[in-house]
C-alpha cells in the first residue's frame, strides 16, 4: 500500500512573490524546539521579513517569527531565534555558489506540515523593479477582469 502525503500549509510569504522573481524553490527542514512545533500547530507564524544565510556550509532561517506557545512554561522559545535548515551538501555548493552571484538571494516562500514534519520552501530569487511589479499588478487585475467577464 502506498503511503499518502499530507501537505498543510501553515503560513505563505506572499511578500516574497511580489518583491522577487522566484528562480528554482527548494525543500528544507527545519531544526524546531518542542514549544515552536506546538505554536505552529496553532499557525503562529510570519515569514515577511525573513531570509535565509549560508555560513560555514550550512544554511539558517533568519528573521523568521514563530509566536510563543500559549500554554509553555518559562522554558518557552524566543520568537525571532536563527534556526538551521536540513539540506544536502551538494544543494548548500550549489545554492552558496549562485547566492554569490549579483542581485541573488534565498528567502523562505512557505513554511508547512508534510507528513508530520515542518519543512520550508526556499526560493532562489532575484530582486524586481518597481516597473516589474506594476506589470504584475497589471496582469493580475486583466485576468480577474476576464475570469469576471466569462463567469457572466
Amino acid at each position: 500500500m502506498s503511503e499518502k502525503i499530507v501537505e498543510k500549509n501553515i503560513t505563505v510569504n506572499r511578500k516574497a512573490r511580489h518583491d522577487y522573481f522566484v528562480i528554482q524553490s527548494y525543500e528544507a527542514g527545519i531544526v524546531l524546539l518542542g514549544t515552536e512545533v506546538k505554536a505552529l500547530r496553532q499557525n503562529k507564524a510570519n515569514l515577511s521579513d525573513a531570509y535565509a544565510s549560508i555560513k560555514n556550509n550550512e544554511v539558517w532561517l533568519n528573521s523568521a517569527h514563530i509566536g510563543v506557545y500559549d500554554f509553555g512554561n518559562i522554558n518557552n522559545h524566543d520568537p525571532l531565534r536563527i534556526r538551521k535548515l536540513l539540506l544536502n551538501k551538494r544543494e548548500i555548493k550549489k545554492l552558496s555558489s549562485k547566492i554569490n552571484e549579483k542581485g541573488h538571494t534565498l528567502v523562505p516562500l512557505r513554511l508547512y506540515f508534510l507528513n508530520g514534519k515542518v519543512k520550508v520552501e526556499l526560493g532562489l530569487c532575484k530582486g524586481k523593479k518597481s516597473y516589474d511589479k506594476r506589470d504584475d499588478i497589471k496582469e493580475r487585475d486583466v485576468k480577474r477582469d476576464l475570469d469576471r467577464y466569462l463567469k457572466n
